[in-house]
C-alpha cells in the first residue's frame, strides 16, 4: 500500500526534493515557533541558542506519544501550554499538507492506482448485487496514514478554501485539515453498499464516523450519484501517466 514509493514524479518531486517542504522549514523559522522556544529555554533554564526546533518537536513528540499511549500525564508535556500545542500542531499539518495532502498536485494523484482499485472492487460488488450473487461480504486492506491521506485528498474531503502556509498560522484555527483528527492511530476508512429499494446506496466511514462526500448533501448518496461526481478521475487519472518524472527544461539558456 506503498503507492507513493513507486511513483518517480512524487519522489523526484517532493520526497527527494528539499524545497518541496519550503513552508515547514519557514515555519520553523517563524515568530511562533521562536516563542515555544523562548517560553521552554526560561522552564529549563538553559540559553535560548540551545533549544533547537526539533529538539522542540522531539519534545513535544514524547509529551503525545505518552499521552495516546499510556494515557499518562508526561512530564514532557509541562514545557507545553496550549498555545504552544497549537503551534506545534499546525507544523506537524504544514507537513503532512505539503508531502501528502494538497501542497503538490502529485501528492493525491500518487494515490490513482488505489482510488481505481477501490472503485473496481465497488462496482464489482454493485454488480454481484443488482444479480444475486455476491461473493464477497467485505474487503480489507491494510496501509498507513502516508497512504490515507493523498486518497483522501484525491478525493477531495478536507480541503481548505486558503492553502496552509508558513505566514497564515493566524487565519487557519478553523481549519479542516487536521492530521490529529483525520488519521489518528488506528485510522481507518469504510466504504459501504448499501441495496435500497430505490438503488445502491453508497456511505463514507473514516474512523467510524460518517462523512458526506464533497458537493453531495447525502450521508448515503446513489452510487451513480458518487461515480457521476469522480467521472473525471474514473475516466483519467492514469497512474503511469500521473507518476512519470518531470522532463528537464531542454530550452533553458546556457
Amino acid at each position: 500500500m506503498r503507492f507513493f514509493d513507486q511513483c518517480k514524479k512524487f519522489v523526484d518531486d517532493v520526497e527527494n526534493n528539499k524545497t518541496a517542504l519550503e513552508e515547514v522549514h519557514l515555519f520553523k523559522a517563524s515568530a511562533e515557533m521562536k516563542i515555544v522556544q523562548m517560553k521552554m529555554a526560561a522552564q529549563l533554564q538553559v540559553p535560548y541558542n540551545h533549544i533547537t526546533p526539533d529538539l522542540v518537536e522531539a519534545a513535544f513528540f514524547l509529551c503525545s506519544y505518552e499521552f495516546a499511549i499510556k494515557s499518562l500525564n508526561s512530564p514532557w508535556c509541562n514545557l507545553f501550554d496550549e498555545t504552544d500545542a497549537q503551534v506545534l500542531e499546525y507544523k506537524n499539518d504544514l507537513k503532512q499538507y505539503w508531502k501528502r495532502g494538497y501542497g503538490h498536485d502529485i501528492n493525491r494523484k500518487s494515490s490513482c492506482a488505489l482510488f481505481h482499485d477501490l472503485f473496481s472492487r465497488l462496482d464489482k460488488a454493485a454488480h454481484e448485487i443488482r444479480f444475486g450473487h455476491v461473493s464477497e461480504a467485505v474487503t480489507i486492506q491494510v496501509g498507513h496514514a502516508e497512504t490515507l491521506l493523498p486518497l483522501l485528498a484525491l478525493m477531495g474531503f478536507f480541503r481548505d478554501e486558503t492553502p496552509l502556509t508558513a505566514d497564515n498560522f493566524d487565519l487557519q484555527h478553523g481549519r479542516t485539515f487536521r492530521t490529529s483528527r483525520i488519521v489518528p492511530y488506528a485510522a481507518n476508512l469504510v466504504f459501504v453498499l448499501y441495496d435500497c429499494s430505490e438503488g445502491l446506496r453508497l456511505q463514507f466511514l473514516l474512523n467510524e464516523t460518517p462523512l458526506k462526500f464533497p458537493n453531495i448533501n447525502h450521508l448515503a448518496p446513489l452510487y451513480n450519484t458518487v461515480r457521476e461526481t469522480y467521472r473525471e478521475l474514473l475516466h483519467g487519472c492514469n497512474f503511469e501517466k500521473e507518476c512519470e518524472p518531470s522532463r528537464p527544461n531542454r530550452n533553458c539558456e546556457l
